[in-house]
């Protein structure tokens, strides 16, 4: 396989680009939407949706097997496609049953999208290449976010059921743009005739015993827990915490998004001439660890622009955090799985979003209320734990990669 797939080189960033905006513009309208077409409370809606979202969790699995038979292209499109169908059904939720049945399709979909575009990424490129497309992957993702973010505070600013339809509608059209564009433009790599693709069968099997992996979702856990609390703990910390301006916490998220959105790939690039893909993982952990006591620090400012200028430089650590996490993450799951069994691999490696998604909130709200500073004592701890484990896993990694064949000659 050659460095980079040209075939690929325009038509999936544009797919990732339409996905991510239509993602954008749906998360901070999706409540608000059902409130205004339903007769449902906050609680009931957000009981169903949660609901959905749980009823998805074991396709990962399931998926990755699916990938490792039939290559990770068509699971993608599917998986567009399935969103794209949840936002048309959206437009018919008129009740608790179809709201389910609408979040339970779109929450299939997405679970089949984010576990499987990982693998469609990695079979792209080889070597450091690979590491540049998941930094241009995590841009793209920010930046269309991002834009999407933009349009549905637009629409928010309207108030009317039509734009929120309107929204809804858009959504659907552009998972559908997005299926079109991998069809048409994108090519997954030949299948193997033989060995590794007879494997799949066992390969959860296999993935049971591989413990070093294992140990790579579980500390990429502690990371995303970083990524996590970024929305879950800021908007609380800032506004009731340290009493700052509401409009500070859209500022602060639009900074750390610009910067991930624009310098990841340059950094990744840079990051990668210096240091393993383990220890940009590890310098990742100590800066997060270091955004977390610059903002529980932040409790001994008095509010008002010194406060609001520190706080702009604190959200700065997180951005680089992230920028030289994300890319080596992915492109060290993806090497230290077996070229057959990949599609398994990556998206057992979903998990550590999945599960951070759903511990970070807790883990927040139950020690913010004993104490509004334990929360970031806690998580930069975390972070140092990782920091510190994931270099000797790293070498764990690639001895087992090796003693297997998969990275080849040493």
């Amino acid at each position: 396989m050659s460095a980079v797939r040209h075939d690929a080189a325009w038509a999936l960033p544009a797919a990732l680009a339409i996905d991510a905006i239509g993602t954008g513009l749906y998360l901070p309208l999706s409540m608000i939407y059902f409130l205004a077409v339903t007769d449902l409370s906050e609680a009931d809606v957000g009981l169903l949706l949660t609901a959905a979202t749980a009823c998805s969790l074991l396709l990962p699995l399931l998926v990755g097997r699916i990938v490792d038979r039939i290559g990770p292209r068509p699971v993608v499109i599917a998986g567009q496609l399935l969103q794209a169908t949840g936002f048309f059904l959206y437009l018919w939720v008129a009740g608790p049953q179809s709201l389910f049945l609408a979040a339970l399709v779109e929450a299939v979909g997405l679970r089949v999208y984010w576990s499987s575009i990982f693998a469609l990424i990695a079979e792209q490129a080889d070597g450091e290449a690979r590491d540049q497309w998941f930094a241009r992957a995590g841009m793209i993702r920010a930046a269309g976010t991002g834009a999407g973010t933009v349009l549905a505070g637009g629409l928010l600013a309207l108030g009317s059921q039509h734009a929120y339809r309107g929204m809804v509608l858009a959504d659907a059209v552009s998972f559908v743009i997005a299926a079109v564009t991998v069809a048409l433009f994108v090519r997954g790599a030949p299948r193997p005739t033989g060995g590794p693709d007879g494997e799949s069968s066992d390969a959860v099997r296999k993935l049971l015993r591989n413990r070093p992996y294992l140990a790579l979702i579980g500390l990429n856990t502690l990371f995303n827990i970083c990524t996590v609390f970024l929305a879950v703990a800021i908007p609380v910390h800032v506004i009731r915490g340290l009493q700052a301006p509401g409009w500070t916490v859209g500022a602060f998220l639009t900074i750390t998004t610009a910067v991930v959105a624009t310098c990841t790939a340059e950094v990744t690039r840079r990051s990668r001439r210096r240091t393993s893909r383990g220890g940009a993982m590890a310098w990742g952990g100590r800066l997060w660890a270091a955004w977390c006591v610059a903002a529980a620090v932040a409790v001994l400012l008095p509010p008002g622009p010194l406060l609001v200028g520190y706080l702009t430089l604190v959200m700065l650590l997180w951005a680089a955090a992230e920028i030289l996490h994300g890319p080596a993450s992915n492109a060290l799951s993806a090497e230290a799985a077996p070229e057959g069994m990949r599609g398994t691999y990556m998206a057992a490696f979903q998990y550590s979003f999945a599960t951070a998604d759903m511990v970070t909130p807790g883990l927040f709200g139950v020690l913010y209320d004993v104490n509004q500073v334990l929360p970031w004592m806690v998580v930069a701890c975390l972070a140092l734990t990782a920091s510190v484990a994931i270099r000797p896993l790293e070498r764990r990694l690639a001895n087992v990669s090796h003693t297997h064949g998969v990275f080849g000659p040493p």
